[in-house]
């Protein structure tokens, strides 16, 4: 994406969905270790499902409960985002497991910083 080989397209419909447009050749497989087919199938589950999906649930949260919650939810995620990028090195855990370690750490008398 950054040296713009790769775009996303809005297209309508019902429901509407985004595709991914441009040169995705050898260097995107290699970078993903995934063929052709592996990249626009992880393009069409990230962004048509889960990124979709997220924005359903804050539409059904917010129509429920207001959008009050919505500076928690921002503030939350950037914390889990920050947390997560403190342990890069170690590969990808959930930010639940995370900040249950945490806690625990504080609770112990410890402090991760």
């Amino acid at each position: 994406m950054e040296s713009r080989d790769l775009t996303v397209e809005f297209r309508s419909g019902r429901p509407s969905y985004m595709v991914l447009r441009g040169t995705y050749g050898q260097r995107i497989c290699q970078a993903f270790r995934v063929s052709r087919q592996g990249v626009r199938w992880r393009f069409w589950r990230l962004f048509n499902h889960q990124y979709v999906s997220a924005f359903e649930t804050i539409l059904l949260i917010e129509t429920i409960f207001g959008t009050q919650l919505r500076d928690y939810a921002i503030r939350i995620s950037k914390e889990r985002y920050a947390l997560r990028q403190e342990i890069l090195g170690l590969g990808f855990q959930p930010a639940d497991s995370l900040s249950s370690a945490h806690r625990h750490d504080e609770a112990a008398g410890g402090d991760r910083n």
